[in-house]
């Protein structure tokens, strides 16, 4: 397996390329728009057919450059099953699983950040958690029908029951972290370990945080499979 993490510096934003070696053919996961050059140049340079661009959710962060790449390469746009966007090949729900070549990548529903968000387990290792779980923190929910009992269950009954060896590959990170390992999550991840589920609603109900910059383009651009002109 071929697996490329890349990083948009603007939103703190990471793009996961994952191709089979010998069929050649690659799934990108949330990708972001201003870097759409950057994942075709890398894709060519590595001789791989994009089949799959693969997201995590609707972003309110940065706007995804699925439709691009779409017209550009003829790849599927693939989003969680119940997301709004009509203009998705594919919708993945819950347990469903991406074949590719040796590659399997199994969804997991992880709603809380929004409704309808997935992570993905790419071949029992690799855990894409999106903005569910991060590196010693979590995804937000005090919007897009965020709800952080919902997130709670998601990563203490579904993530965590993962072995401690599993990867895990956030979708962001803003202090320079690129991955962590399940194990450490559940010891050192300060909004979650030791936290009841009424706790972790409380913490999260007054974190008070600026909404994100892109938050009224980006929401509505991604309903759209990036499509800004609309």
């Amino acid at each position: 397996m071929l697996f490329r993490q890349l990083f948009d510096p603007e939103t703190s934003t990471y793009t996961y390329l994952i191709a089979d070696q010998v069929t050649e053919e690659a799934i990108l996961v949330d990708p972001v728009l201003e870097q759409v050059e950057r994942d075709y140049l890398l894709l060519k340079e590595l001789g791989l057919t994009l089949k799959f661009c693969l997201e995590t959710h609707i972003h309110a962060d940065h706007i995804t450059g699925t439709g691009k790449l779409r017209e550009m390469t003829g790849c599927s746009g693939v989003v969680p099953e119940n997301a709004h966007a009509a203009c998705a090949d594919r919708f993945i729900e819950d347990g469903e699983v991406l074949i590719l070549g040796s590659i399997r990548v199994e969804a997991i529903a992880t709603p809380g950040h929004t409704n309808s968000h997935n992570a993905y387990l790419v071949n029992g290792t690799h855990l894409l958690t999106g903005d569910s779980l991060l590196i010693r923190s979590c995804g937000r929910t005090d919007f897009q029908s965020g709800n952080a009992g919902a997130m709670y269950d998601a990563i203490t009954q579904k993530l965590f029951t993962l072995p401690d060896a599993t990867l895990v590959y956030p979708g962001h990170d803003y202090q320079g972290s690129m991955v962590s390992t399940i194990g450490e999550e559940k010891q050192w991840n300060p909004r979650l370990a030791g936290r009841t589920r009424d706790e972790f609603r409380e913490l999260m109900a007054n974190l008070n945080l600026p909404n994100p910059k892109k938050i009224m383009e980006a929401v509505p651009a991604n309903q759209r499979c990036g499509d800004i002109a609309a």
